[in-house]
């Protein structure tokens, strides 16, 4: 059997790139979420966790031993510095924990799904990109509605992700989601039948 080429499937926060994979996903195609990836590099007992807790304090955890996402989250929001210490140590586990997935799946192709493809280097762990786009306006309006979080907590995670363009400029192809969820479904079947017909990704 041959070995699955790899998508990466990303977008801004409220794009609705969830809701596109979820779909990838029914119609059998095997991905990992980095996000996902991500949790479990620091969960309880790996090392990861101990060396946050080393670094942050003990205040970033919680009294179970989880860690604390919120309080962790608003320290590296804060704080520029930190935000790039915390990525040097999670990023390389995230992709080693990643690569061991993708190359167990059994899908023609398999995805990659991760809302910061772009920014941390991710991207070259794949052959094609998918950015799922929306107009920001409709960004702020689905993620208030969804997290009930402020306008001012939703922009500065979109000022810590790649801009819209930033992202455009690495997609190969793209995925306007600014209309009802059938139409995302017909969409994802679409690129489906189209990604069916790739070998290595390429046309």
């Amino acid at each position: 059997m041959s070995t699955p080429w790899i998508l990466g499937l990303t977008g801004g926060i409220g794009s609705g790139k969830s809701a596109a994979a979820e779909h990838f996903t029914r119609l059998g195609v095997h991905l990992i979420d980095a996000d996902h990836a991500a949790r479990w590099v620091v969960e309880p007992g790996r090392p990861a966790l101990a060396r946050i807790a080393e670094h942050f304090g003990p205040h970033v955890l919680q009294p179970d031993g989880q860690l604390d996402r919120g309080a962790l989250r608003q320290l590296i929001f804060q704080d520029e510095q930190q935000r790039r210490w915390l990525e040097s140590l999670l990023h390389p586990l995230i992709g080693e924990e990643i690569r061991s997935y993708l190359a167990r799946a059994e899908s023609p192709y398999a995805i990659l799904v991760s809302p910061l493809l772009i920014e941390s280097g991710q991207h070259h762990m794949t052959q094609r990109v998918l950015v799922v786009d929306v107009p920001e306006h409709l960004q702020l309006q689905r993620t208030m509605a969804r997290d009930q979080v402020s306008e001012e907590q939703i922009k500065a995670i979109l000022s810590a992700q790649a801009t819209r363009e930033e992202r455009l400029r690495q997609a190969h192809d793209v995925l306007h989601n600014d209309r009802d969820p059938a139409w995302l479904r017909c969409e994802v079947e679409r690129l489906h039948h189209f990604y069916l017909t790739l070998r290595g990704g390429q046309p």
